[in-house]
């Protein structure tokens, strides 16, 4: 699967668990570590947990396993998948690892149409 194509089934699959604040970041003039990161807050664990999940549960329906999670069980999940880096956040530890300012140069992706 493309990288573009991971980060719109991810971003529907957080849209249909009500995630917020989901952004999409082209970051791969910037890191070599990913070409985009996805990020979404979630107001409790359980609901991290869920948004996690449902992620994880939409791309392996299209044969795109997740390659590592760290975090689970946690205010702060990541999925890896390559080309690909989700970021699901509780609210407060979105706030303190910010990483929408760490990667304030990273070209915004334009996920409107992806959103219900």
């Amino acid at each position: 699967m493309k990288a573009f194509e991971i980060v719109e089934t991810a971003v529907k699959a957080l849209d249909s668990k009500k995630g917020h604040e989901i952004r999409a970041l082209k970051v791969e003039d910037l890191t070599v570590i990913a070409e985009y990161f996805v990020i979404a807050t979630a107001n409790s664990s359980t609901q991290v947990r869920a948004l996690a999940e449902e992620v994880e549960y939409q791309l392996d329906l299209k044969d795109t396993p997740v390659h590592h999670i760290e975090g689970r069980g946690s205010n702060w999940i990541l999925l890896d998948y390559g080309s690909v880096i989700v970021h699901v956040f509780h609210r407060e530890a979105r706030d303190f690892y910010s990483l929408d300012l760490t990667w304030a140069d990273a070209e915004n992706v334009d996920i409107e149409k992806f959103l219900s």
